[in-house]
């Protein structure tokens, strides 16, 4: 896939680090363009299946670093990284250049990041492709328990107490193979993913401190969504996997349920992430979405 990289300037003097598969002319105004936005301490790794599978099809592409995040700025200021603040990051970056009815791609968290987009922009948004996303606070349905909720607050407290140690940890547990095999088995399709792919992606999230983790995770749990979900009236394809164990299945049919002009795929064996367990599935399903 051909990368025409650039930085974009928000609102507030952030600097936020973009990719396109096209070269943005300021004379031309662009359509359909698929914006993917990844999960909870993820990166545009997971959507390593998909981006040269749309790409080859001809689809227009943008991909992009939250604040705070990889190589985008703001990772001294971690208040600042709100669901809010990264929907106008976005509709900055959009506006600028001169792409309008995006079509929204979000996985996980990514899910409340597209959600916050179509409630704050309305109508400007052609479609939204929510995967393994809930709309509801997550303390207590991560892991179908409240696991959540009862450990968040140690490891908080661990990082209050022994910052270093708990960063050193936080940086290279990619490197242990215990912690590679617990996120393997815990959040993927074992069968279907590969190790390196776990292992690249844990050595990414090494490169996002634990600060950002708990920032967005508390992010996740307090997004007041559901009041406007009735507000969203543009086209919704909602993917799930059926063993996803991270977020329950059921949270996306209720998803499906209340989002008037939704669709609802579940993958069968999908993990939380099936557009990697089941590329050729997922992004089938997508295309014909997007086609209709």
């Amino acid at each position: 896939m051909k990368s025409f990289t650039n930085y974009f300037k928000t609102f507030d003097g952030e600097q936020i680090f973009y990719s396109t598969n096209f070269e943005v002319s300021e004379q031309e105004l662009y359509d359909n363009v698929i914006v993917f936005n990844y999960g909870l301490v993820c990166s545009n790794h997971h959507w390593s299946k998909q981006l040269d599978f749309f790409d080859q099809l001809g689809y227009k592409i943008l991909i992009h670093d939250y604040r705070g995040h990889y190589q985008s700025s703001g990772k001294d200021n971690v208040k600042s990284i709100t669901f809010e603040n990264i929907s106008r990051d976005i509709y900055g970056l959009l506006t600028h250049l001169n792409i309008q009815s995006p079509v929204m791609i979000g996985h996980s968290m990514g899910v409340n990041i597209c959600l916050e987009f179509a409630k704050m922009y309305p109508d400007f948004a052609k479609k939204l492709i929510l995967i393994s996303g809930t709309a509801m606070p997550v303390y207590n349905i991560m892991f179908d328990s409240n696991v959540v909720d009862q450990v968040q607050p140690l490891l908080k407290n661990l990082l209050k107490l022994y910052p270093k140690a708990f960063e050193t940890f936080w940086k290279y547990s990619g490197w242990n193979p215990i912690v590679r095999k617990i996120i393997h088995l815990g959040g993927f399709n074992f069968k279907e993913v590969s190790n390196e792919f776990i292992e690249i992606y844990l050595n990414k999230v090494g490169k996002l401190g634990p600060e950002i983790f708990f920032q967005l995770l508390d992010q996740m749990q307090k997004h007041h969504i559901l009041a406007n979900l009735d507000m969203i009236k543009i086209p919704v394809l909602i993917i799930g996997g059926d063993k996803d164990k991270v977020i329950p299945n059921y949270l996306q049919r209720m998803l499906a349920d209340t989002l008037e002009h939704s669709q609802l795929y579940v993958s069968r064996n999908g993990s939380h992430v099936p557009q990697v367990d089941f590329p050729f599935f997922i992004n089938e399903r997508i295309d014909i979405f997007l086609r209709a």
